[in-house]
């Protein structure tokens, strides 16, 4: 009797291995990025003249206000949604040079550096305030810039590291850092500001973020067959199992996103100074178009397997559709509660990643056990969840500011 002399097959490294790890590496990047983002939210609460206590009698100086912990400044209601919104300008313009350049140049340089500036520009919001407000815009916008890097660049990293079969875990790990920095914000931010002052929220996120960045240089490489310290066990695994992405095709859903944004705030302010539509109408409007559109391009991938260009594009279109909710659902919490629109869309980016973390779990899950039509269920299930959520907001949405988030007045007897 012959007897077989294949050698047994290597045990793969699993959770403990190296790729995990660098996983959670950029899941801590993650983490500091929306943290550093987030936290101007919050602390322009005790930043602005306009939100302290009005009429209030009883109330000591020292608990109303100091100047040399809590500097307060006499922003207006515009210039702080200026402020606010500057990292998005900043995020948005780099997203598809990000998405070119990061196939082609070192992606440990991009985002080691993106991280690192984005954490020194934390570190000097407090006294760019002091010297003026246009100076803060151009930090965030900045800022914006670096985090929009460290936010796609990073995607990169996968196609050289994340094994097909462990894609899912292995970026829901590393993306769940978005969920996380907003939630220790949120957590921290009111105690560091009424014990330190609200300078310090900047000095803390911003000096993690360069202790990271050491971190980032140290650990980790562009590549798996380059680093000193993952086992050859696990090299092989990764290296043999891999295929090529092409990073540009994964950057044009932004493009067009980007392009389907602008329009969207044209045409919806285009709809109510002409008083065609109600401000109700008009979010309802582009709500529907910005759920029920990718939907509908999603929905059809599956028929169109024979053809590249018709794949390529319809996923194009899925992902670049959803920008017509900047002119609905994104923009909704202006209207209803002005006072509260930064806490408002703090609250509502944390429920979304946390369905972004969701999903890329459910999805890696879906594909395990099911390959032949993973896909096609995928799609359905998305298609679906758009579907309900649009049907909830259509019944519920209002577009009026509402009693909870009105003004009160304070008169003094």
């Amino acid at each position: 009797m012959q007897m077989d002399n294949q050698l047994p097959p290597k045990k793969v490294p699993g959770f403990c291995s190296f790729r995990y790890g660098l996983s959670f590496l950029v899941h801590c990047c993650n983490v500091i990025t929306a943290a550093q983002r987030t936290c101007l939210n919050l602390t322009m609460v005790v930043m602005v003249n306009s939100t302290d206590p009005h009429g209030l009698l009883n109330t000591s100086t020292k608990k109303l206000l100091d100047n040399i912990k809590n500097p307060v400044y006499n922003w207006s209601p515009d210039i702080q949604g200026l402020i606010l919104s500057s990292t998005f300008y900043g995020s948005i313009i780099i997203q598809v040079p990000v998405g070119y350049f990061s196939g082609i140049y070192s992606t440990k340089k991009m985002i080691g550096f993106a991280l690192c500036l984005s954490s020194v520009l934390s570190l000097l919001i407090p006294p760019a305030a002091g010297i003026g407000v246009a100076w803060v815009i151009v930090c965030r916008a900045v800022q914006g810039v670096a985090q929009g890097i460290v936010g796609t660049a990073q995607f990169e990293i996968y196609v050289k590291w994340a094994p097909p079969l462990e894609r899912g875990r292995l970026t829901s790990i590393s993306t769940s850092g978005f969920l996380l920095g907003p939630f220790i914000v949120l957590l921290v931010t009111g105690v560091i500001c009424e014990s330190l002052g609200w300078p310090m929220v900047f000095y803390i996120f911003g000096a993690c973020g360069c202790a990271l960045c050491l971190l980032w240089f140290i650990l980790f490489y562009d590549d798996p067959k380059d680093h000193p310290c993952i086992s050859i066990s696990e090299k092989e695994y990764i290296t043999s199992s891999l295929v090529q992405q092409n990073g540009f095709l994964s950057s044009l859903p932004y493009l067009f996103g980007w392009i389907c944004g602008i329009l969207v705030g044209q045409l919806s302010d285009f709809f109510l100074t002409r008083n065609i539509l109600s401000v109700i109408a008009v979010r309802k409007l582009f709500t529907a178009a910005g759920f029920l559109l990718p939907a509908i391009f999603a929905v059809c991938l599956p028929y169109l397997s024979s053809s590249f260009y018709g794949i390529v594009i319809f996923l194009i279109l899925a992902g670049a559709t959803g920008s017509f909710c900047l002119g609905g659902i994104l923009i909704n919490g202006l209207d209803i509660a002005p006072r509260y629109f930064g806490f408002i869309k703090a609250c509502s980016t944390l429920s979304g990643m946390l369905g972004g973390l969701i999903a890329s779990t459910l999805t890696g899950l879906i594909l395990r056990q099911d390959p032949e039509s993973a896909w096609f269920k995928t799609f359905v299930l998305m298609a679906a969840i758009n579907v309900t959520g649009l049907i909830f907001y259509l019944i519920v949405a209002k577009a009026e500011i509402q009693d909870w988030a009105k003004e009160r007045q304070h008169t003094r007897l």
